[in-house]
C-alpha cells in the first residue's frame, strides 16, 4: 500500500524557525489566541495592506474550503488507512487556512467580522465563521460536492498540483508570513500530491469499474480546471508587489506534472469545456464572468457554509 503518512518536520527541518519564538504557537488547540504570536507581521513597504488580506483570504479559503469537504470522509473512506490519509490532508489543509486567515486579519483588521462585545472569538475564527458565503474568495474546485473516492483522489490531485506550483513560488515572497506559510506548505502539498497520484495510477490501472468511476470523476472537475489560472485583479497586484504570484505564470508547469500521470495512467485530457462564470456581474477584466474568487460560488457552497458555521453562529461566545 502506498505511504500515507503526513510529513512531520522535526527541529532541523523547521520553515519557520528564525520567525518564530515558539513552534507551539503554530499547533491545532484552543490554549492559544494568536497564531501569529512572535512573527513579524508588518506588511511590506509598498504593499496595500487590504489588497493583501484580499489575497490571504483568498488562498485561505481555498485551503478551509477543501479541508471542510476532505472532513466529509471521516469514517466514509473506503477502508482505515484511506480514512486516516484523507483526515491527515484535511488537518494540513485546516493548519494553512488558519495562518493564512490569521494572516488577513493581521494585515487589515477591517475585514474581520465585527461579534457581540465581549465575544472570544479569534479573528482567523470569525473570517472562517462568521463571514457569508459571498464574502469567500475560494476557487470553485475546491467546494463542489466529494461525490465518490475516485472523484476525490481526482480533486486532490488537480488542486495539490496547482497549489504546490503556486507555494513554490509564494516561498519567495517579500512577506514574511506568507513565505513561510508556503514553505511549510510545499512539504505538505508534495505529499498530497503523491498520494493522490498513486491512488490515481491504481484506479486508472486497476478494474474496469475502478476506471471508469475515475475518469466520470475527473470530467465532473475539468471544468473547474481552467478558473485555477485565471489572473485576478488581486492576483496581480500582489504578484507586481512581490508578495503574491500571478496564476498564470505557473500554468505551464502544473500542466505538465498533471499530463504526466494522465499518460503514465493511459487517462485522455477529458474533452470538457470550462465552466463560465456568473454573467453580468462584476468580474476581472476580460474574464468570462465572476467566479469563486469574486465570491461567486455553486449552488453545494452555500449549504457547505451553513453546515460549517451553524454551531459557531448559534453560540457565538461559545468556549470550546
Amino acid at each position: 500500500m502506498p505511504d500515507v503518512r503526513t510529513h512531520e518536520p522535526d527541529e532541523h527541518d523547521n520553515a519557520y524557525s528564525g520567525l518564530l519564538v515558539n513552534d507551539a504557537h503554530w499547533a491545532f488547540g484552543t490554549d492559544f489566541e494568536d497564531p501569529l504570536a512572535g512573527v513579524d507581521t508588518t506588511v511590506p513597504d509598498g504593499v496595500d495592506p487590504a489588497t493583501l488580506a484580499t489575497y490571504c483570504l483568498m488562498l485561505g479559503d481555498d485551503a478551509l474550503v477543501l479541508s471542510q469537504r476532505l472532513a466529509e470522509w471521516c469514517s466514509n473512506a473506503p477502508d482505515l488507512e484511506e480514512d486516516i490519509a484523507l483526515s491527515n490532508i484535511a488537518l494540513d489543509l485546516l493548519g494553512q487556512a488558519r495562518l493564512l486567515l490569521a494572516r488577513a486579519a493581521a494585515a487589515d483588521g477591517s475585514q474581520v467580522p465585527a461579534l457581540p462585545d465581549g465575544s472570544p472569538v479569534p479573528d482567523e475564527d470569525r473570517l472562517a465563521f462568521f463571514r457569508d458565503g459571498v464574502q469567500f474568495r475560494n476557487v470553485r474546485l475546491a467546494e463542489v460536492p466529494n461525490g465518490d473516492f475516485a472523484q476525490t483522489i481526482a480533486r486532490i490531485l488537480l488542486f495539490s498540483s496547482w497549489r504546490l506550483a503556486l507555494f513554490e513560488e509564494l516561498s519567495h515572497s517579500r512577506d514574511a508570513v506568507l513565505a513561510a506559510v508556503a514553505a511549510k506548505g510545499v512539504k505538505e502539498l508534495t505529499y498530497h500530491r503523491d498520494f493522490a497520484g498513486r491512488w490515481f495510477l491504481t484506479l486508472a490501472r486497476g478494474t474496469d469499474e475502478s476506471r471508469r468511476r475515475l475518469l466520470a470523476g475527473l470530467d465532473a472537475l475539468w471544468p473547474y480546471w481552467a478558473e485555477l489560472f485565471e489572473t485576478h485583479e488581486v492576483e496581480r497586484a500582489t504578484a507586481l508587489a512581490g508578495v503574491g504570484v500571478d496564476p498564470a505564470g505557473i500554468a505551464a508547469d502544473v500542466d505538465a506534472v498533471v499530463e504526466q500521470v494522465l499518460a503514465v495512467s493511459g487517462v485522455d485530457r477529458p474533452a470538457v469545456p470550462p465552466l463560465a462564470g456568473v454573467q453580468g456581474s462584476k468580474g476581472d477584466k476580460g474574464s468570462t464572468g465572476s467566479k469563486g474568487r469574486d465570491g461567486r460560488h455553486t449552488e453545494a457552497h452555500s449549504r457547505m457554509i451553513a453546515e460549517m458555521q451553524v454551531v459557531a453562529r448559534a453560540h457565538p461566545r461559545g468556549q470550546w
